[in-house]
C-alpha cells in the first residue's frame, strides 16, 4: 500500500495545475495511465481564451463579453456563476503561464498573440502556433517536477474507495509489474479526461476511455449532463486526427462537392466561425444531402487553406501541415484537406460545484472529466484549456482548504477489501474462455457513432439503449486470453470496458429522455429548444440495481436570460 496526503489521478493540464498548487504544502502523488507528457492535453492545438485585448480588433474585449459568448455558446445551459469565475480569472491564468515560461506566439509589439475562434465576438484565443496544448503541458509538467511531485506513470486506477460518505483512496494497477496497489489518501482529485473512445469516430487518443467518469459513477458519485457530446467539425478523414479550429480562425474555408462555401446558408454572419455544434450539423447536412465526397472511411467535405499562402500556414499552422503530409500525403499549401465531423469533447461528466467538490467528501474532480458546468450544451473552442488551468488551480485551493479544516484518516481496511474484490474480478476475467472485450468495444463505439451522434431520433436512441443493454449482458462473459498481468493491455481494456458501457448508457439515456434540441444535442423529432421544460441539468446516479437513476436540477442564471442563439 502506498499513502500520500493527496492523490491526483490524471497527468494532463488539470491534474498538473492542481499538483503545482499543492506540492509545496502537501505530500502529493500523481497517478497517470501514460507518462504525463503523453496525456491527451498535448493534442490540443488552437489556443486558450482570455480577454487580454491584445488583438487590434479586440481592444475593448472584457471578461463580461467572454462570459456572454460562453453562456450564449452553451445554449444557456451553463451555470453562469461558474462561467463568471472562469472568464474573470482567464487573464491572470494566461500571465501566470507566461511567467512560468510558456512560449506563446507574439504580436510584433511583443504582446501575447490572439486569434479569432468559433462563437466568439472578439479575437481572444491566445496560442502558440498550433501546438498550444503541447507547450502548456510541458510548462506545467516542468513546474510540477521542480516542486518534487511524485509521479506514478503507467498506473491505471480501477476503483475509488469510499464508505459511502468519505473517500479513502483508490485502487491502482501497475502496468509494469501487474501488481494491484491500494493507494490511501486524505484527498483524491480525478483529472482523468474525457470519454472519446466510447465513439468510433473520435479525435481523442486511445487512452480517453472515460474510465475515470465511470469509476466515480460506480462509487456513487453523480454524473451530470452526459447527453451533451461535442462533435468537432473538422477531423481528418481516415484517422479523425483533429484539424484545429485555428484553421478556420486564420481564414480557412469549408467547401462542398459543388465548390460552394456552404456555411453562408447556415450561419451567414459567422460563416466558418459559428460554434462547433452548428458547423458540425451544417457539414453533416451537406453530406446527407449528397454534396459531400466519398472515402472508404467516411464521407467528407473540404477545408481549404490554400488562399492563406505558404508563409502564413508555415508560421501559424505548421502542425496541421505536418499531420496532413504524414497521414494523407497531401500538402495543405497546395491541396484542400478532407474533413468530417467526429466526437471530440465531453460537456458532461462528474457532477461538481464551482469549487470542484463532489457529493463524496474529500473527492474532487477537474478538467474534462468534470461537469462544473461552464460549457453547458456546447463548448466554445479555446475554453477547454482555460477550464483545465482555472479549475485545476481552484481544485488545489479547495483541497488545501479541506485538509486544513478536517482531520482525515484513510481507512486501510476498506482499501484492502477493495483490493481483494479487484483481485477476484481479474481472476474471473483470466479464468476460462469467453468473448473478447475488444469485440464488444467496437460494437459499442459503432453504435454510439451511428445512433447517438450529431442528429438523434427517438427510434435511434431506443435502438442504442437496447444494444447497450445487450452488450452489458455479454460483458459478463468477457475473458482475457493471457494470464500474464504485466503489460497486459487486453486485461486493462477488459476492465475499462465496464466503465465505458456505463458511460455510454448514461449518454444514450440522457439523450433519449431530453425531448428538445439544445447545443450539441439535436433531436430530429424535437427540433426546438424548450426552456419551459428542459432548462435544467440531467443528473445520473448509479443505483443499487446497477442502473442509472435520473433526476434533474436547475441551471444557475445570474446575468443573461436565455434568448434564441443567432450567428
Amino acid at each position: 500500500m502506498i499513502e500520500h496526503e493527496v492523490i491526483i489521478v490524471g497527468g494532463g493540464l488539470a491534474g498538473l495545475r492542481a499538483a503545482v498548487g499543492l506540492c509545496e504544502k502537501y505530500d502529493v502523488g500523481l497517478i497517470s495511465k501514460v507518462y504525463p507528457l503523453r496525456s491527451h492535453s498535448v493534442a490540443a492545438q488552437g489556443g486558450i481564451n482570455a480577454s487580454l485585448g491584445n488583438h487590434p480588433e479586440g481592444r475593448d474585449d472584457s471578461w463580461e463579453k467572454h462570459m456572454f459568448d460562453t453562456v450564449k455558446g452553451s445554449d444557456y445551459l451553463a451555470d453562469q456563476h461558474a462561467v463568471e469565475i472562469m472568464c474573470k480569472d482567464a487573464p491572470r491564468a494566461i500571465y501566470e503561464l507566461e511567467h512560468w515560461g510558456c512560449p506563446f506566439s507574439r504580436f510584433p509589439d511583443g504582446s501575447i498573440a490572439q486569434r479569432p475562434f468559433g462563437g466568439a465576438g472578439f479575437p481572444r484565443t491566445c496560442y502558440s502556433a498550433d501546438l498550444t496544448g503541447h507547450v502548456l503541458l510541458h510548462t506545467l509538467f516542468e513546474r510540477a517536477i521542480s516542486k518534487r511531485l511524485k509521479v506514478y506513470p503507467e498506473w491505471y486506477v480501477f476503483a475509488l474507495v469510499s464508505d459511502g460518505i468519505t473517500c479513502h483512496g483508490v485502487i491502482a494497477f501497475d502496468l509494469l509489474t501487474g501488481e494491484i496497489v491500494p493507494c490511501a489518501a486524505k484527498a483524491v482529485l480525478f483529472a482523468t479526461g474525457g470519454y472519446g473512445r466510447v465513439y468510433y469516430y473520435s479525435t481523442n487518443a486511445l487512452i480517453n476511455t472515460g474510465s475515470g467518469i465511470g469509476i466515480a459513477y460506480r462509487a456513487g458519485v453523480p454524473l451530470k449532463d452526459m447527453e451533451f457530446v461535442q462533435f468537432h467539425p473538422t477531423g481528418l478523414v481516415g484517422t479523425n486526427i483533429l484539424m484545429t479550429e485555428a484553421c478556420r480562425g486564420e481564414g480557412g474555408y469549408l467547401i462542398n462537392r459543388l465548390g460552394e462555401r456552404f456555411m453562408e446558408k447556415y450561419a451567414p454572419i459567422a460563416m466558418e466561425l459559428a460554434p462547433r455544434d452548428i458547423v458540425s450539423r451544417s457539414i453533416q447536412t451537406e453530406i446527407e444531402e449528397g454534396r459531400g465526397f466519398d472515402h472508404p472511411h467516411g464521407k467528407y467535405v473540404l477545408l481549404d487553406l490554400r488562399h492563406l499562402g505558404e508563409k502564413k500556414i508555415m508560421e501559424r499552422l505548421p502542425g496541421i501541415r505536418s499531420i496532413c503530409l504524414d497521414f494523407l500525403g497531401i500538402d495543405p499549401v497546395y491541396e484542400p484537406i478532407p474533413v468530417m465531423p467526429c466526437q471530440h469533447y465531453s460537456m458532461g461528466g462528474i457532477d461538481t460545484n464551482e469549487k470542484c467538490e463532489t457529493a463524496l467528501r474529500n473527492f474532487f474532480a477537474a478538467g474534462e472529466c468534470a461537469c462544473v458546468s461552464v460549457h453547458g450544451a456546447n463548448r466554445l473552442g479555446g475554453n477547454s484549456l482555460l477550464e483545465t488551468v482555472v479549475f485545476g488551480k481552484i481544485a488545489s485551493e479547495s483541497i488545501s482548504e479541506y485538509l486544513c479544516g478536517n482531520e482525515v484518516k484513510p481507512d486501510r481496511g476498506l482499501l484492502l477489501e477493495e483490493k481483494k474484490r479487484l483481485e477476484k474480478k481479474i481472476e474471473r476475467l483470466m479464468n476460462g474462455e469467453g468473448e473478447k472485450a475488444s469485440k464488444i468495444q467496437v460494437e459499442l463505439s459503432k453504435t454510439m457513432s451511428e445512433y447517438v451522434g450529431i442528429f438523434r431520433t427517438e427510434e435511434q436512441l431506443k435502438f442504442a439503449l437496447t444494444k447497450i443493454m445487450e452488450l452489458k449482458e455479454r460483458y459478463k462473459n468477457v475473458k482475457v486470453s493471457s494470464r500474464r498481468r504485466a503489460f497486459n493491455y487486453e486485461l486493462t481494456g477488459a476492465l475499462e470496458l465496464e466503465f465505458m458501457l456505463d458511460v455510454a448508457h448514461t449518454i444514450a439515456l440522457g439523450a433519449y429522455l431530453r425531448k428538445e434540441s439544445r447545443g450539441a444535442h439535436f433531436r430530429r423529432d424535437w427540433e426546438k429548444r424548450d426552456d419551459k421544460n428542459w432548462l435544467k441539468h440531467t443528473v445520473f446516479k448509479f443505483n443499487e440495481d446497477g442502473e442509472p437513476e435520473v433526476s434533474y436540477k436547475d441551471v444557475i442564471i445570474t446575468r443573461f436570460e436565455p434568448v434564441e442563439r443567432v450567428y
